[in-house]
């Protein structure tokens, strides 16, 4: 990759935050600036948000790629459903809304996706030659499934279906918080979906991010699973770093299927 700081952006369901990454080492050579999603979260609205964002870093960015993650599944620039965001998103063009905003090219993608990259390239999983599943746990679960460096995009194993409910239902961190458990008790939940997701789909390595990886020494050791399991390590800065990586990598590697979306 021949540019170097790199300007990524991730929408949450209540902050927009973005900051300059250095995409050879997966640093912030900014502070991030956040301003609060609207309350109307409509593609347009976060579109112009967002052109806020990047007027503030316009003598930074220049000409070069913009990566910017949403809650989302997005394919081809067409977003396909909405979480914690305005169900106008569902089936937008949002990458061609965001660009006509802007009057730039914009690279739009999954925030887990983002976040699950940047743990590959700069992170816990950093050179892993196998197969990576990096999960979120937080209002629900994100998932981004790497094998040899490469992303597939778009997995949503957050509602794979355990023991009969979605999974996300009863092993995301916000379900801990709902149903009062303590860590100990919120075990066995994360027991059996991430048994589940090795069953499936056997991966050489799982990490796990989100805001309750923090405490990733209350139940990460206590889980019995035949991969090895570790905590994300770029916290809150991985959806902005991967945002960075992907949008250079996306710039050198068009999409071809975009025109016809």
């Amino acid at each position: 990759m021949t540019t170097h700081h790199v300007l990524g952006i991730d929408i949450g369901g209540s902050g927009i935050k973005g900051a300059m990454v250095d995409v050879a080492t997966g640093e912030l050579v900014t502070e991030r600036l956040r301003i609060p999603t609207p309350e109307q979260s409509t593609p347009l609205a976060v579109a112009h948000v967002v052109k806020e964002i990047v007027a503030n870093f316009a003598d930074q960015v220049a000409d070069g790629p913009v990566g910017v993650t949403i809650p989302a599944v997005v394919t081809h620039g067409v977003t396909r459903t909405a979480a914690n965001i305005d169900s106008s998103w569902i089936d937008a063009p949002a990458e061609r809304i965001f660009e006509e905003v802007l009057g730039r090219d914009i690279y739009l993608m999954n925030d887990a996706d983002a976040a699950g990259v940047a743990e590959v390239v700069y992170g816990a999983a950093k050179g892993h030659p196998g197969v990576v599943i990096v999960t979120t746990l937080g209002t629900g679960i994100g998932s981004a499934v790497i094998n040899r460096g490469v992303l597939l995009p778009n997995t949503e194993l957050g509602h794979i279906e355990v023991d009969g409910k979605d999974a996300e239902t009863v092993a995301a961190a916000s379900a801990r918080t709902r149903d009062g458990l303590t860590f100990e008790e919120y075990v066995p939940r994360l027991q059996r979906y991430y048994e589940t997701i090795e069953r499936l789909f056997w991966p050489d390595l799982l990490v796990v991010g989100g805001g309750v990886s923090k405490h990733h020494e209350k139940f990460l050791p206590k889980l019995r699973l035949n991969t090895p399991i570790v905590p994300a390590q770029l916290r809150n800065a991985a959806g902005i770093v991967g945002a960075a990586w992907l949008a250079v990598e996306r710039r050198e590697n068009p999409d071809p299927l975009r025109a016809t979306a």
